[in-house]
């Protein structure tokens, strides 16, 4: 995604999640009835505030302050935003206001406090205002006493819990939940929620509800905004939501919602309509949707499904439309001329389709602030005129097949146009010299143009207030490289990936805003120059793929560097590892010459996270402070000694700390090293640990508990130590309360594995016997959840608890001594793709319930004792015959023997070698399934081919709907 998606995101924001109750309704009531209180009578008001810290409290602001009642002189409002600081406790001075009907405490820091229950004795309350104060744990049932309230709002805390019991709130017409943890389903016998017949505002936004959408949402007729975005909501939209004609604003964006377009017929009064991030599917009927009679919307999200069809031309009766998202679907075919008659448009998103033809009619919007058309096949030229539009500020037309030279005319100087990106399309002729005339740019990307003949950095020079340049992917002028060269000195990003380029660029030395440089995957070598590291604001190097050896100058100047990501990999770098930036937050040197150990003064960064040292010659142990990190990747090194115990207390930054404390740590890969050590159980206390990698060590031991109960990693997913020398026996209840016994692990609502820095993502992972072949896997789902225990000497029944695992997409157990009947318990696992219990001692029938595994594409049961016939069904019989191989006691399909005493007649049996093209064909169909978006989000997110805002995206965008 570019930066005109986060604009899109912006706007999201500020017309949906930053809509609040406050600005969607206002406070009424009856000012004739409330005066200001006299002095003795703010008493109460003194009393609650001294039991927190209120030195930020300011009562001239006419936010702040306390009413009572113009009769009795009784309180009966507070109001204090953004000021107090402590703990709401159950014995406050707030619960003896029995007189309260409007409190509003909003914005404040009561340090991760309890809802206390005495707010259900403050029985009069008309308004209770909560939002943004940082409270935990579950709604209070006493909630369900203040049977007077109108208006509640909860929204961005940290509440958890189920749906709270609101039955007896019979007058509430606002009620906000949103941006905090509730779970579970809304079961309409017992929360009450359809019963409260006057609500006009309902906002469950960014929680963890689950199910299917009950059709009592029909039931409550006077809504006017409902919002069910980022949960976990499925099935199909009832079409009782079709009874709520006063409807104006509804987002069902970011669920996992199926069906085609929900009916809409009478919502005749909706603006704003999002149902981006579903599996929506089917066409754009105009037949059967009646979208398009929606003549008062202004907001329409349709992006990120899967709906496939043309884009139909009764879009054009839409004509008060302000933004219009259709990206990330399947739509094809020709944009139909109607779309000019949108002409309050602002932005138009058709970005990441099938779409075709020539460039789309939108001369006519002149109110167009943002045009996205990126990864379509529109064809021909881009319209003149385009860059003369008078507002228009962003246009990217990346990963197309536009052709023509780029021509733009006298007056485009005084074009708006500040972002242009026209990458990876098929221009001819002079392409910089007219960019050159668009003096407001400040953000261009020029990548992949293919241009016959190289670029010249300096005739970018005349754009003073470019601050972001992408020439990826393009030859460049050596000279224009030079120190003496010109180019625009507001540059903070530059992406010069690909270019082949063999000198360090000197032109660079003149940059003293720069930022991120991007300089992988070029043919630099010698030395990193000196001068680079005393750039005072660079913050992100990228040094990738080049054949770079060392650094220049001395120590301290890298040291005191104000870099905080560094990526040096796929280089010749050689020696000990160098001393760090003291600022560094990400570290990634894989693939060089690196020796000697892990430094410990590595455990004096206090903002390290990421740290991958993979295939180097590292020696010595593994440092215990690096359990402090989020991420670790060891792998293929000569790292020797033990995994450190968690439980010993070490010297971190001049202070004794428990590696008790490590909590941040989520990824852990060390294989294929020479660690000897017995299975370091304290991991199991870390409460975000996910991928746990230490295949091919030395590690030896039982792998159960000493109390042999459950292991209980709360959230592994990836849990892979193969080849090994672990023994012994693994307790029934092995594989109680994982991670992967969730069918929806990912809580967040994102597809992938990412984690508190959205920059990063992983792209050196896992290796994995998957399907028969054993690989390295770059990318991982989010609900990808995999067990590898193979080549081990584990001698005991496999436990039936394994069952649980209701995510697991792959299990490899084999090579080991595993004994007795493979569990019926299988049968539960309903998303395994692929199975491995080959070479084992298992005896008994194959469960007929791995047949009905609908997922499954590889099983391997080969080299056991096992007996009787093979179950029959599409899964299994389309297994090659040397999955079944080494069991006497089988028969059946696909083995000759028959299980009626005669031999099958002779089937052709694949040779060898047709075998193994049959596999390697199964594992290019799982590629293709998982390849462009199987991934273990930790990494680089294609940032060489992204921007800088996308960064700021990412923090608020769909998947981060909880950052405060």
């Amino acid at each position: 995604m570019s930066e005109s998606r986060l604009h899109f995101h912006f706007l999201s924001l500020i017309l949906l999640c930053c809509v609040s109750p406050s600005s969607f309704y206002t406070f009424t009531y009856d000012s004739t009835s409330y005066v200001a209180c006299h002095p003795n009578q703010t008493q109460a008001l003194t009393e609650f505030m001294n039991e927190f810290d209120s030195s930020q409290c300011y009562l001239s602001d006419p936010s702040n302050g306390v009413w009572c009642d113009k009769s009795t002189g009784a309180v009966t409002m507070l109001r204090l935003q953004a000021c107090l600081s402590g703990t709401l406790k159950p014995n406050s001075s707030l619960f003896r206001l029995h007189h309260l009907r409007h409190l509003v405490l909003y914005q404040n820091n009561f340090l991760s406090s309890s809802l206390p229950l005495e707010f259900g004795n403050l029985s009069r309350l008309e308004v209770l205002y909560l939002a943004n104060n940082s409270f935990v744990g579950q709604g209070p049932s006493s909630f369900n006493n203040l049977s007077l309230l109108t208006y509640l709002v909860l929204s961005l805390n940290k509440l958890t819990g189920s749906f709270p019991l609101l039955r007896n709130l019979s007058k509430l017409s606002v009620l906000d939940l949103s941006n905090n943890h509730f779970s579970g389903t809304l079961n309409p016998s017992n929360t009450g929620l359809f019963e409260l017949r006057h609500l006009s505002y309902l906002g469950l936004g960014c929680n963890n509800f689950s199910s299917s959408l009950p059709s009592e949402f029909g039931n409550l007729n006077r809504l006017e905004f409902l919002n069910l975005s980022s949960n976990g909501f499925s099935g199909q939209v009832p079409s009782s939501l079709n009874n709520l004609s006063l409807l104006s604003i509804l987002s069902l964006s970011q669920n996992e919602l199926t069906g085609g377009l929900p009916l809409l017929r009478n919502l005749s009064k909706l603006s704003f309509l999002s149902l981006s991030h579903n599996h929506f599917t089917g066409t754009l009927n105009p037949n059967s949707t009646r979208l398009f009679e929606l003549h008062h919307l202004r907001y329409l999200d349709l992006s990120s499904n899967n709906f496939s069809s043309s884009i139909p031309s009764e879009i054009g009766n839409l004509n008060r439309l302000e933004v219009l998202a259709l990206s990330s679907n399947d739509f094809f075919g020709q944009v139909p001329p109607t779309i000019s008659n949108l002409t309050s448009l602002t932005q138009l998103y058709l970005e990441d389709n099938q779409l075709t033809g020539s460039f789309p009619l939108v001369q006519n919007l002149t109110m167009l602030s943002v045009l996205s058309l990126y990864g379509n096949h529109f064809s021909g030229t881009i319209p003149s005129s385009l860059v003369n539009m008078p507002f228009l500020s962003i246009l990217d037309l990346r990963g197309n097949d536009l052709t023509g030279s780029i021509e733009f005319p006298n007056s485009s100087t005084l074009s708006m146009l500040e972002s242009l990106y026209l990458g990876n399309n098929h221009f001819e002729g002079k392409i910089i010299e007219p960019i050159s005339k668009l003096i407001n740019l400040t953000h261009l990307g020029l990548s992949f143009l293919n241009t016959s003949y190289p670029i010249d950095v300096s005739l970018f020079s005349s754009l003073k207030d470019l601050v972001l340049l992408d020439l990826s992917g393009n030859r460049i002028s050596p000279a224009s490289l030079d120190s003496n060269s010109e180019i625009p000195t507001n540059l903070e990003s530059l992406y010069l990936q690909g270019c082949c380029i063999n000198e360090f660029p000197n032109i660079l030395k003149s940059l003293e805003k720069l930022e991120i440089v991007v300089l992988s995957d070029n043919k630099i070598e010698g030395k990193v120059p000196e001068w680079l590291w005393k750039l005072p604001r660079l913050d992100t190097m990228f040094l990738t793929n080049n054949l770079f050896d060392g650094l220049e100058g001395p120590e301290e100047v890298f040291v005191n560097s104000s870099v905080e990501n560094l990526f040096m990999d796929q280089n010749y770098f050689e020696g000990e590892i160098p001393i760090l930036p003291l600022s560094i937050n990400v570290f990634v040197a894989s693939s060089n010459r690196f020796t000697g150990s892990i430094p410990l003064s590595i455990c004096n960064y206090r903002d390290l996270k990421f740290l991958m040292l993979s295939y180097n010659n590292l020696t010595g142990p593994i440092p215990q402070c690096l359990c402090n990190l989020t991420y670790v990747h060891l792998r293929k090194n000569n790292l020797e000694g033990s995994i450190p115990d968690g439980f010993i207390s070490v010297l971190l930054y001049g202070h004794l700390t428990s590696l008790r404390n490590c909590s941040s740590l989520a990824f852990l890969v060390a294989d294929h090293n020479r660690i000897k050590d017995k299975f370091p159980f304290w991991l199991k206390v870390l409460p975000n640990l996910q991928v746990l990698i230490l295949s091919s060590n030395k590690l030896y031991g039982s792998i159960s508990p000493p109390d042999q109960g459950p292991l209980r990693f709360p959230e592994l997913q990836i849990f892979e130590i193969s080849y090994n020398k672990f023994t012994g026996s693994l307790p029934p209840t092995y594989f109680v309360n994982w991670k992967a016994s969730s069918l929806t692990m990912n809580e967040d609502g994102g597809l992938y594995m990412v984690h508190t820095d959205p920059k990063y993502i992983n792209t050196d992972v896992t290796d994995l016997r998957y399907k028969g072949l054993s690989m390295e896997q770059k990318y991982v789902l989010n609900s990808y959840a995999t067990i590898d225990l193979s080549g081990n000497r584990i001698e005991v029944e496999i436990p039936e608890s394994i069952g649980l695992l209701k995510a697991l997409i792959a299990l490899n157990l084999s090579n080991n001594a595993f004994i007795g009947h493979i569990p019926l318990s299988f049968s539960n696992l309903g998303k395994l793709e692929s199975l491995d219990l080959s070479s084992n001692q298992l005896s008994g029938t194959i469960p007929n319930g791995l047949g009905s595994l609908s997922f499954l594409e590889y099983i391997n049961v080969s080299h056991n004792k096992l007996k009787g016939e093979i179950p029959q069904g599409t899964q299994i019989t389309g297994q090659p015959k040397s999955s079944f191989e080494g069991n006497a006691g089988l028969c059946g399909l696909p083995l000759q023997e028959t299980c009626f005493g005669t031999n099958a007649p002779p089937t052709q049996q694949p040779s060898g070698e047709e075998e193994e093209e049959e596999e390697v064909l199964n594992w290019k169909a799982v590629v293709i399934r998982y390849g462009p978006g199987v991934l273990l989000g930790l990494a680089i997110a294609q940032i060489i081919a992204s921007y800088k805002p996308e960064w700021l995206l990412k923090l608020v965008g769909p998947n981060k709907c909880r950052s405060r």
